[in-house]
Order: structure tokens, then sequence, then C-alpha cells
């Protein structure tokens, strides 16, 4: 079926409906796993369903292969379920395997009754001008799964926290991502979680997601960067101390902080060139709502500013490499010097 939805197609294999064909691909792993985890639990039943699931990998054998045995009968089932890894043939990029493709599309026109034959990738985007490729987008259920922008995102954390029996609301979600970040399989589990503490039908608030949310190093420094572009060193001090305290490497501390003043430069370049939010998501390979953080955070700066705070970065990483200086007391340079910078804008 063309132009499935992701969660058409997530719907579909919870409620126990299956197609003979699906394409799995895209950069967000999470949705791909999770279709992949249902087709094993909910298409293939009994003992023996082990013996029903085979997987072949695209780079190291031909599609051929795969194909027949998808139209080998399955032993003692109804079904069978077979995966088929790292189809590169639906891609510009070249294979180094000799795939057969006139025979997957005799299969693909006509596939077994008896099979399920699941193609799943990493990659991005389809050669849409490939024969193979209109063929599987006319005969598979398609999930695409991209990177959810905020909205999405927001829904997805709504939406899950429901399947666990709690509600969240806008202001808990924001700082749930905030903490967490942006890894779907850490949101889902820190949800899991939340949602055990608040208890059936209660609701997650706030503070609980403050108290109880694993940290991590990058959300941590996303936080310090917050306290550095409104002004407030002293809880950007106080976070970087507790990051110190927890054995947290100077140069790992300095990388990060690079690498979201880096972004602020770059969200800032590429709005003045008039791109939006999920345009820039996409060229910079980030999540959007990221990208609407750095832009909010972009404001503080002029584009001189940014440079001159991306030149200080690079100095103070190659003192961290070169000198014999303590790698703390460099940090701590750097914020001084920045401190110094900021308050003569």
């Amino acid at each position: 079926m063309n132009g499935v939805e992701l969660m058409e197609v997530l719907k579909e294999l919870k409620s126990g409906r299956f197609r003979s064909l699906y394409l799995l691909y895209g950069p967000e792993q999470y949705f791909i796993e999770e279709a992949r985890h249902l087709l094993m639990k909910k298409a293939i039943a009994g003992e023996d369903a082990e013996l029903n699931i085979t997987s072949f990998d695209m780079t190291e054998v031909p599609v051929e292969a795969a194909i027949e045995e998808a139209e080998t009968l399955p032993f003692l089932g109804d079904r069978k379920l077979v995966f088929i890894q790292n189809p590169l043939f639906f891609t510009a990029e070249k294979s180094k395997i000799d795939h057969d493709l006139i025979k997957l599309e005799q299969y693909l026109q006509d596939p077994s009754p008896f099979t399920i034959l699941v193609f799943q990738a990493r990659f991005e985007k389809l050669d849409e001008r490939k024969k193979i490729t209109k063929l599987i987008k006319k005969q598979a259920g398609i999930l695409e799964a991209k990177k959810p922008a905020e909205k999405e995102l927001s829904g997805w954390i709504q939406s899950k926290a429901a399947e666990e029996g709690a509600v969240i609301g806008e202001s808990a979600v924001h700082q749930l991502l905030n903490i967490a970040g942006f890894n779907l399989s850490v949101l889902a589990m820190e949800i899991g979680k939340l949602a055990l503490y608040a208890g059936e039908g209660g609701e997650i608030t706030e503070e609980h997601v403050t108290s109880l949310t694993a940290r991590t190093l990058e959300s941590d420094i996303f936080r310090l960067v917050d306290q550095i572009v409104t002004g407030r060193w002293q809880e950007a001090f106080r976070i970087f101390y507790d990051l110190i305290r927890l054995n947290e490497e100077p140069l790992k501390i300095l990388a990060i902080v690079a690498g979201q003043f880096r972004l602020i430069y770059q969200v800032k370049e590429l709005s003045k060139k008039g791109y939006g939010q999920q345009q820039m998501a996409g060229q910079l390979k980030v999540h959007p709502f990221r990208v609407k953080i750095a832009s909010g955070q972009s404001r503080s700066f002029t584009e001189t500013q940014l440079a001159s705070i991306i030149q200080l970065l690079a100095e103070s990483d190659y003192e961290m490499k070169s000198s014999g200086m303590e790698k703390k007391m460099i940090m701590e340079m750097f914020f001084f010097r920045l401190q110094t910078m900021m308050k003569a804008k």
C-alpha cells in the first residue's frame, strides 16, 4: 500500500493485521525496531516460532537466496517471517553483491501467501527513479521512520504515557526532553518509570520528571549552555562543578559545549538564508527541537560574537591537548573569558 503513515502501520501490527510485504526504513531506529518486535511477537506464534523467522543481509548474500526462503513452506506453522537487511537496491548506492532484481520484481508482484517479507534498512532516502523502488512502494506497507518533529514528539510522549496508564502535560514533556534528550528508546524507558511512579491514571508532573529522570552528560551541558546564554553564571558554574565531581572529563565537556555553540552559529546563519526549522534540522541532521532551542539562543548573540566564542573554544581545546595545564583550570579560564566577552556586548 502506497503512502501508509508510520503510525497506521504500527496500529495495524498491534491489532494483528499483516501484509505480505513491508519496507521499514529511515533514521529513527526506534520505530523500525518496534515494528520488527511486533511482527515477531504477533505474526509468528507457537513453540516453533523461531524456526519460521529468518534474516538475510544483502551486503553478504544475493536477494534470490531470501526469495527462495520466502517461497519455501513454513515449518509446522501457518506463516513465516523473512527479514531482508540493507536492501541497497532501493537506493542510488552501489551494491557489492550482484542481485537478481528481475526475480525480486516477480516476487513483489506475486508474493507467497504464507510469508511476510520485510525489507529493513537505516537509509533515509529511496531512489524513486528505479523500477524496483516504484514497485515496492506500490506493493508493500511502507514505514518511513523519520525523526519526529517537535509537535509529533510531544504527541508521541503523551500517547506513550497513556499506553503506560498515565497522563503528562506539555510542561512536563518539555522538561523530559530537556533532561533525557531525544533518543526514543531512552524516552520510552523513562516514561515507563515515571508512569509507574505516578500510578494508574495518575499525572506525570514536572517535579516527577526533574527528580526521577536519569540525566545525561549532553542534557546537563545543554542546561549549562542555556545558563550561559541567559547570563546565569552562578548556576552555569554549579552545573560544571557537579559534572567534575561526577568525574566527567573536561575535554569531553568542552567538546559538547563547542558542538552546542556551533549549532547556535549554524542555525543563525541558515535563518538568515530563510531556512525554516524543519529545513535546518534536515540540513544539520539534528532533532527539530534542538534547532528550535538553538534558534532562540542565537538571538542573544551577533554572528561576530559567536565566531569569537567558537575561536575561544578552539583555543581552549588546543591548550587542553598541548599544554601541561590542568584541564579543569583551562575550562574555568574559558568560562571567565566568555563571561567578560558577553558583559562587553
